[in-house]
């Protein structure tokens, strides 16, 4: 693993200390394709997450097999295990994200932590319905969700819409055509 620059350190330093049981914390990634990764903190510089054997933390390279999935089927197994929030940020800027509270009522720190730890071992993993960030909200909210997914699926739903959207035009243009060269 690459050195992490002192800038860097001082600052997820920074968080760490200013960091409550309950805390979510969202450790953004910079590779391809760019996600966060997502835990719960549960005190004494140790977090709660949703990992697997390859899932970037280790080698940050990412799983693309668990990047899909077929109607939301689950899988791929994960597990969700403690561990020192330095294995989990690596390179990352860490950032404390409870941005979820402006909908959503969180629990209190200690039932969060509780609710993380009762989930400790292997359990299913689904990039767009079961993911790390999706179980940090369910420990803090008792909801599971994740915006990230939720903008995979309205990207993918704008797309498919344009290429519907063209589809159409298509056919509609190309019919036009052939009934004016009828017409000649």
């Amino acid at each position: 693993m690459a050195p992490v620059p002192r800038d860097l350190k001082r600052h997820n330093e920074t968080v760490l200390a200013s960091a409550e049981k309950g805390d979510m914390l969202e450790f953004p990634r910079e590779s391809f394709p760019r996600y966060s990764h997502w835990a719960v903190y549960v005190g004494d510089g140790l977090v709660v997450h949703l990992t697997g054997d390859n899932d970037g933390i280790s080698d940050g390279l990412g799983n693309p097999g668990k990047s899909f999935s077929v109607c939301g089927g689950t899988f791929d197994k994960a597990r969700v295990q403690v561990d020192s929030f330095w294995d989990v940020v690596q390179t990352s800027k860490a950032k404390k994200n409870n941005g979820k509270d402006r909908k959503c009522s969180p629990l209190s720190g200690s039932a969060i932590v509780k609710r993380a730890m009762s989930k400790i071992g292997t359990i299913g993993y689904n990039v767009l319905w079961k993911n790390c960030e999706h179980f940090a909200a369910w420990c803090r909210y008792d909801v599971e969700w994740s915006e990230q997914a939720d903008d995979i699926v309205a990207k993918a739903g704008l797309g498919a819409f344009v290429v519907m959207a063209a589809g159409i035009l298509y056919k509609i243009f190309t019919s036009k055509s052939e009934r004016s060269d009828e017409d000649d």
